[in-house]
């Protein structure tokens, strides 16, 4: 048996394909890195409006009368941008005056243009209005940014008190439940306003503002959803965890001050390694296992083969074993290369920090080295990867057909995560057993809640071991059986 893996292994490596894929493979993975570094370089949030775009919003609005019912609106809402573009102008693109400015100040500057030009003239409010944003402007300008987050206390302070006394007044319980969630997402509001204060975060676009933010976010939600948590369905049992987990996340970032949901790192890449690279591993173990046996058939050479002193199972079993020796290979190659290019790249720093991740089962943060939490998700894509060989093995094995083995095993790859939508969607139960829906055990990890209800981690490998050996069985007795005198 050793002597036939070792063969063909000898046989798998003479060829020149396999190098050009590996090539191939290690430009792929040169050129994701690259744009991952460009990428993270340009700054997504930087933004500034153009004289020409200002330019053209004044020749629109000059063919505009605000005076007519029809124009009205239009004009308004054009003069809105105009004073919005000319203010955001006079501050450094990407600053954190760019996210004061986008926040709070749309809604001074329409009301204001909306009492200067509207059919409801009211020349007081305009005056209150235009004082407001000249005193936003002016601090601003100032680089106060502690002023604008005093501000969010203060309103987050005014709006507790005014729930509290509202509650404490309130009679009907229904009231006072509503009152009470409204309570708690003010006090989450004070709280991040405190927190802003406290640490020294000033606005702006970073990833301790978009922590923050975030925080906020989930934090509510979390809120309103565990007001009636028991009575929730499946799917928003999930969306609650998913709320739950990045609630927690944004914390420890915020906690931590370490900037884990960073993608564009050597850590960040390996932390998504077998969705960033899968389709590169399964091209790889396809036109293996897709060709194995059936080129030995189209080439003739598998009398040869046959008139060795090696039963047919041997024979079939080392091909098999020795694809699954393939795939572990090309998982291990990609990842030295993913290693390489990235740490010359990103450098490998980011690798000292940790995979963070929530645990349901602990109700806990959960902090796991990256290469640790790199082994446990390839071993939980590992069945995904071994069925779809063994499906290439089978239809290379049983129709002598590269292209068809090839062809069908790759359309199941791509096609795996739209089937398991439409039957989530649909709610199709008794799918659960099909094998799209259980050959990817990250679902398990962490305590999260599965695709679907009823769905377990052992019944998932098992289904998984059963869709193996059906796919094995038949291959087996079909190449035992095969009549190789006319080949």
């Amino acid at each position: 048996m050793i002597n036939l893996i070792k063969n063909e292994l000898i046989k798998i490596f003479k060829k020149k394909t396999i190098y050009i894929t590996l090539i191939l493979v290690l430009a792929f993975i040169i050129f994701t890195n690259v744009m991952y570094k460009y990428s993270g370089s340009q700054g997504n949030y930087y933004f500034e409006y153009s004289q020409e775009y200002i330019d053209s919003l004044k020749d629109d609005l000059s063919k505009l009368d605000p005076n007519e019912i029809s124009d009205n609106t239009i004009y308004i809402d054009i003069k809105s941008e105009i004073d919005m573009a000319e203010i955001s102008n006079q501050f450094k693109s990407g600053g954190w005056q760019q996210q004061i400015i986008n926040e709070r100040l749309g809604t001074y500057v329409r009301e204001k243009n909306s009492n200067e030009y509207g059919l409801e003239k009211d020349p007081g409010k305009v005056q209150e209005l235009e004082e407001k944003i000249q005193e936003i402007i002016e601090k601003l300008k100032e680089e106060d940014w502690k002023y604008f987050a005093e501000e969010d206390l203060k309103e987050a302070k005014i709006n507790l008190e005014t729930l509290e006394n509202q509650k404490a007044q309130a009679v009907d319980k229904q009231e006072i439940a509503s009152l009470k969630n409204q309570i708690e997402n003010a006090k989450i509001d004070k709280e991040a306003a405190e927190y802003r204060i406290n640490q020294n975060i000033k606005y702006g676009y970073d990833y301790l503002n978009q922590a923050l933010t975030d925080y906020k976010t989930w934090a509510k939600t979390v809120n309103d959803q565990k007001q009636n948590l028991e009575n929730l369905s499946y799917e928003e049992k999930q969306q609650y965890n998913t709320s739950v987990e990045q609630m927690n996340l944004s914390k420890y970032i915020l906690d931590t001050k370490i900037d884990i949901e960073n993608q564009e790192s050597l850590k960040g890449i390996l932390q998504n390694f077998i969705s960033q690279y899968g389709i590169l591993i399964v091209v790889i173990i396809v036109m293996i296992a897709g060709t194995i046996v059936s080129e030995e058939f189209n080439k003739g050479t598998i009398k040869l083969l046959l008139v060795k002193p090696y039963s047919r199972k041997k024979i079939l079993l080392s091909k098999f074993i020795t694809s699954i020796i393939i795939l572990i290979f090309t998982i291990a190659i990609i990842l030295i290369m993913e290693l390489i290019v990235g740490g010359i790249i990103f450098g490998f720093d980011s690798l000292a920090e940790p995979v963070v991740k929530y645990n349901f089962n602990t109700q806990s943060i959960q902090e796991l080295n990256a290469f640790a939490y790199l082994g446990i998700q390839i071993l939980a894509q590992m069945p995904m990867l071994i069925l779809l060989l063994t499906l290439a093995f089978a239809i290379s094995t049983i129709f002598a057909n590269n292209a068809l083995a090839i062809t069908i095993s790759l359309l199941g790859y791509m096609s795996g995560m739209v089937i398991n939508q439409l039957l989530i969607l649909y709610n199709l139960k008794p799918m659960k057993y099909f094998v799209t829906m259980n050959w990817d055990l990250t679902q398990y990890l962490f305590g999260n809640l599965p695709y679907m209800q009823g769905m377990t981690l052992t019944c998932s490998i098992v289904v998984d071991i059963i869709y193996l050996i059906i796919m094995l069985i038949p291959t087996l007795i079909i190449f035992k059986r095969k009549n190789i005198k006319n080949i």
